[in-house]
């Protein structure tokens, strides 16, 4: 009895300690080497976490409690926050002010936390100007912490490459004239599922920078994998920025024997992947239900199929669980 008294408790020791560990503290600055990302080290280092919903519809659960929570309960190293640039009222291109301050709370939250975060300019549109005015206060204002990724364009949709590719080398060159060392994620055409177009062409003179893959389980499989394979093997470095089990649609019922083969082969290759999103809509993807309160310590009462799903997937690779 006295035996099991003390496994159960090194067990609850081991398991508080991994929850409590600050990822950041232990990997500190990224990098990118050749296909993979590298902690300070030179270790290979996988990145899974979260994405917020779009800051300018569910704003509610952009808070240093949401932050904390993922981080302590479904043990996140890393957390997305989603800048949605347009549409609505809400949106950055409306309330720049207003959008910046959600943003800003949930990076000071994860660096708080000691856990990665990605500033996501979540827009389907080119906005140069508008792009390269945010990052330039991002990267003024977060270009010294470990802790800061950035995402340059989330999902491009009907754009060429040659024109995200245009749009990236400009705002990439604003970011690196401040910070030169964090890791850039670029977007490719067709919402993130062009990564062979990019690996046929990619884009030169930059350190650091990954391709951003997104997929959603029960619309995409192996085809999408395959042109991962092939922008692996011309060796460019991927990152799954969003990613879940159902259809492209958000909705649709979850797919979790193709969501597991997703996940599978992102760890064979060291990939990093989020999960989306933080947020409460009537949607399959909306982890959350409306009884989620706007700081964490939910229950498994508050969470959708989706939620359970990414929450148990996310502690058992990030190894947190018991």
């Amino acid at each position: 009895m006295i035996r099991r008294s003390l496994l159960l408790l090194l067990v609850g020791f081991c398991t508080t300690a991994a929850l409590l560990a600050q990822p950041v503290n232990e990997h500190g600055a990224l990098s990118v080497q050749g296909t993979q990302l590298m902690d300070a080290s030179g270790k290979p280092v996988v990145l899974r976490g979260m994405s917020f919903g779009w800051h300018n519809f569910w704003p509610r659960f952009y808070t240093e409690g949401t932050v904390s929570w993922l981080k302590k309960d479904w043990g996140i190293n890393v957390i997305r926050a989603a800048l949605g640039v347009e549409p609505g009222e809400n949106a950055y291109l409306k309330r720049a002010e207003w959008s910046k301050e959600k943003i800003t709370t949930v990076v000071d939250a994860a660096i708080k936390e000691g856990i990665y975060v990605i500033i996501d300019w979540h827009s389907h549109s080119i906005n140069l100007e508008e792009a390269k005015e945010f990052f330039k206060e991002m990267a003024t204002r977060y270009g010294k912490y470990d802790n800061v990724i950035y995402e340059i364009f989330n999902e491009p949709d009907y754009e060429t490459w040659d024109e995200v590719k245009k749009y990236s080398v400009e705002v990439m060159n604003v970011i690196r004239a401040i910070d030169p060392d964090n890791i850039i994620l670029v977007g490719s055409p067709h919402w993130d599922q062009d990564v062979h177009v990019v690996a046929d062409d990619p884009i030169i003179g930059f350190s650091n920078i990954m391709y951003t893959l997104h997929f959603y389980a029960a619309t995409h499989k192996q085809p999408l994998r395959d042109r991962g394979d092939y922008a692996l093997s011309k060796g460019i470095p991927l990152f799954i920025s969003e990613s879940a089990g159902m259809e492209a649609t958000g909705n649709g019922p979850l797919d979790h024997e193709e969501w597991n083969r997703w996940i599978e082969w992102a760890e064979k290759n060291k990939i990093s992947w989020i999960t989306w999103s933080v947020s409460d809509k009537d949607e399959t993807c909306s982890v959350l239900l409306p009884t989620a309160s706007s700081d964490g310590n939910w229950s498994d009462k508050d969470l959708k199929p989706s939620g359970i799903a990414a929450r148990e997937m996310i502690r058992k690779w990030n190894k947190t669980g018991l």
